[in-house]
């Protein structure tokens, strides 16, 4: 990949049109303007009274404060406040940050070579994009957040996402789309230099090695012991194959037809699942133990990151998102028609308090770290620097697919959010509550939560017990992580308009499912991502590893990054605690760390850009996330309570064992407490190394920036134009001229109109 250090006053600029023989490449942006801004009467009666009725459904969130506050609000609220926020803010960067141009050909079409640089039609690459984005952190992250009341949660949700979120993830892709698709830590190591780049080049490749071990971790105790969810997530693979094929050879360009097969497809192994899993043999077919997942999650891993994207990884992300976004739409359309009351309140008793039986310590900064994905997600910029900015068709599609893919993962996390408080608040407690304070039985459970003292909640066996009988499972006590009480709540809401209790047990299963599919979806994106921010550091040694067609390189990388997440799943998968434990915790203060890396790279860009002007749309983010996670990792290496500090806990439990204890607070045996003081000296060293990482980066994009403020910055890093060879629209729906042009196009034989003479189009 050419690299340039260009003045961005000097970047040369494209001819107007395409080639003589070739309709233009571009809708003139006045054009496009004029289309989009035209305000007749009708749009801007709209768009009143959207805001009117976000504003009303604000007050009665924030303000409100009767017995209860009907579900229906979080809806109207978060909605109202996502189509204000692409249509105006969103624009406005673009505007005046990003300025994008259609006559450049991104380096899916200049690196074309149908295996990772691929044009890929944008509703598909929405698909791609959401799938790979919206792992475990929007389903779980928000369901333990709920210990603090709805407020807190759903105005960081909301205002988080549209302010910091949604921008890190915009950005990233279109300076990565810019830089010939070069992953963040390579950009990092050509803005920042040599200090912030390798620190973040190792930042970025430890946590990412990590978040995917994690994310493979869930699915796989998602999927234990579950032959429904097994079955159904399996054939998720075959269909992808199929429409990939069904895609590129048989029918080109049908992306709607293929869309409505695979949706059939996918909505009759779902059905199917549960007729498998009742018959004797397909119960002992697909009836795994966690290992046997692990090692099947890992070889999966591998195959889907080295196979051409378009054959298996972009048509199996686009059927998870049918599945992601028709499952939560789904949910917030009962929302509307059910209108469940919420009697959770708006700020709970233990906002002001850091000894929580969810999770522990203070509202400020844990609920931030806690949410995670649903509203800032480092990750996301990971996947924004690796798969996508390598198949995007225009400039102008980033908008839409990384602020507007945001915006879908931050409703997700809404709706998460609404179904964990919609179900009583002493089940709530009791699901989520370790095993070690409710002694895993609903008796001990009963009692815990009838113990905190919460007002107007009383639990009693009976109802644990019936809860679990509804939703077809032995229990639902300290049943932790946040899926089985989305799933709870899920049932809870869809069974009052859909088959009444009796199918609360279908809705629960359906629920896991969603969430199995939802997350493995991530893994598979996440591992060819690590083998691009491999293979981009590598290139900084050895030249070779640049070439984007050596597949020997390519495997290599992908073999070195499995093992990496591959051994972190295993080691997790038989910890005598679980594993969650070990490693959940650094979860989400590292994806926060991540996201204060990328807002740095990002802030240095626009700096050397000349965006001066716009500085503060980075900004902001980036200094209250770095707040937040810095104050965070403080509390987490340096407080002397052991349920708050790593190294307090560590401590602790080494004291029990040198006085000879055989057990000590969670831990019921010496082979456990030794698991506890392992896994907090891991935790304790990675949070120190990965803030000290994360302060380096931060420290030298603020110095880069304050050089080019001062006119000595480093130029722009952005591969050398090249003139586009074909058009694509924008946007979901595309405007009059847009179809205009491409009504053009679609004239012009297939291998004229595809720069690989076939594809997504």
């Amino acid at each position: 990949m050419s690299t340039t250090h260009r003045h961005p006053a000097e970047s040369p600029q494209p001819s107007q049109g395409g080639s003589a023989e070739l309709p233009p490449n571009h809708v003139t942006p006045e054009v496009l303007e004029r289309e989009q801004t035209r305000w007749t009467p009708l749009r801007i009666a709209l768009w009143v009274g959207i805001a009117l009725l976000g504003g009303v459904a604000w007050v009665m969130i924030a303000f409100a404060r009767g017995e209860s506050v009907n579900a229906i609000w979080f809806v109207f609220a978060a909605v109202c406040s996502y189509f204000i926020a692409y249509r105006f803010y969103s624009k406005f960067i673009e505007l005046k940050l990003t300025r994008p141009d259609d006559r450049r050909a991104t380096p899916a079409e200049y690196h074309a070579n149908g295996k990772d640089y691929m044009p890929t039609d944008r509703r598909v690459l929405y698909g791609h994009h959401f799938a790979a984005i919206a792992g475990a952190g929007p389903l779980v992250g928000p369901v333990l957040a709920a210990q603090m009341g709805y407020l807190p949660g759903t105005i960081w949700i909301i205002v988080g996402v549209i302010l910091a979120g949604a921008v890190q993830d915009y950005l990233v892709l279109f300076f990565s789309m810019r830089r010939g698709g070069r992953s963040l830590g390579q950009m990092a190591r050509e803005e920042l230099g040599v200090v912030g780049g390798y620190a973040a080049i190792v930042a970025t490749l430890a946590i990412m090695i990590i978040i995917v071990a994690i994310l493979a971790l869930v699915v796989v105790n998602a999927l234990g012991e579950s032959p429904w969810g097994v079955f159904s997530v399996g054939m998720t693979i075959p269909i992808a194959l199929f429409m990939g094929v069904y895609l590129r050879y048989l029918r080109p360009g049908r992306v709607m037809e293929v869309s409505v097969i695979g949706f059939v497809l996918l909505m009759l192994v779902i059905v199917a699942g549960g007729w498998v899993a009742d018959t004797e043999l397909g119960s002992q077919l697909f009836t795994l133990d966690r290992v046997t997942l692990a090692w099947c999650v890992i070889g999966y891993g591998f195959v889907a990151a080295v196979l051409p994207v378009w054959l298996l990884l972009s048509p199996r992300d686009y059927l998870s998102t049918f599945m992601k976004v028709g499952t939560i739409l789904l949910l917030a359309a009962a929302i509307v028609v059910v209108r469940p009351e919420i009697t959770v309140p708006a700020v709970s008793e233990f906002a002001g308090r850091s000894d929580g039986p969810v999770f522990t310590g203070s509202l400020f900064p844990f609920l931030f770290v806690t949410i995670a994905c649903g509203a800032l997600s480092g990750f996301h910029a990971l996947i924004a620097s690796g798969t996508t900015p390598k198949m995007i068709e225009k400039e102008r599609q980033a908008r839409f697919i990384g602020y507007g893919g945001m915006l879908m993962e931050s409703f997700v996390a809404i709706m998460a959010l609404v179904a964990a408080v919609s179900i009583d608040r002493g089940i709530y407690f009791a699901m989520n509550a370790s095993p070690a304070a409710t002694m895993g039985t609903v008796e001990g459970a009963a009692a815990f939560v009838n113990s905190l003292g919460l007002s107007g909640v009383h639990v009693t066996p009976e109802l644990l017990q019936g809860t679990a009988d509804a939703v077809g499972e032995e229990t639902i006590v300290s049943r932790t992580g946040g899926a089985p009480t989305l799933a709870v709540g899920l049932s809870h809401i869809m069974q009052q308009w859909f088959g009444g209790v009796s199918m609360m047990s279908f809705w629960y299963h359906f629920a896991i499912m969603f969430e199995a599919l939802f997350i493995l979806t991530a893994v598979d994106a996440g591992t060819r991502v690590a083998r691009f921010m491999l293979t981009d550091t590598l290139g900084n040694f050895f030249p070779r590893f640049r070439d984007v067609n050596w597949r020997t390189g390519a495997w290599l990388t992908t073999a070195i990054m499995v093992a990496g997440w591959g051994t972190i799943l295993i080691l997790g998968v038989t910890d005598p605690l679980g594993g969650i434990n070990t490693f959940y915790p650094l979860f989400g203060i590292a994806n926060q760390l991540l996201a204060a890396i990328a807002l740095a790279v990002c802030l240095a860009i626009a700096a050397n850009l000349h965006r001066f002007k716009y500085l503060w749309i980075i900004m902001l983010p980036l200094l209250f996330d770095v707040l937040v996670t810095v104050t965070g990792s403080w509390q987490k290496i340096f407080s002397s309570d052991p349920k708050v500090g790593y190294w307090a806990n560590h401590g602790a439990f080494k004291d029990a064992l040198a006085q000879g204890k055989t057990s000590f607070g969670t831990a019921k045996n010496v082979e456990a407490m030794e698991a506890v003081v392992r896994n907090t000296f891991v935790q304790g060293t990675l949070s120190v190394l990965f803030v000290v990482l994360t302060i380096v980066v931060v420290v030298m994009g603020v110095v880069e920036t304050v050089k080019a403020l001062r006119g000595r910055g480093r130029g722009t890093h952005e591969d050398p134009v090249v003139e586009s060879r074909f058009y694509a629209p924008s946007g979901l729906v595309a405007m009059p001229s847009e179809k205009a042009l491409e009504k053009q196009w679609r004239a012009l034989p297939l291998e004229q109109r595809t720069p690989t003479g076939g594809g997504h189009h």
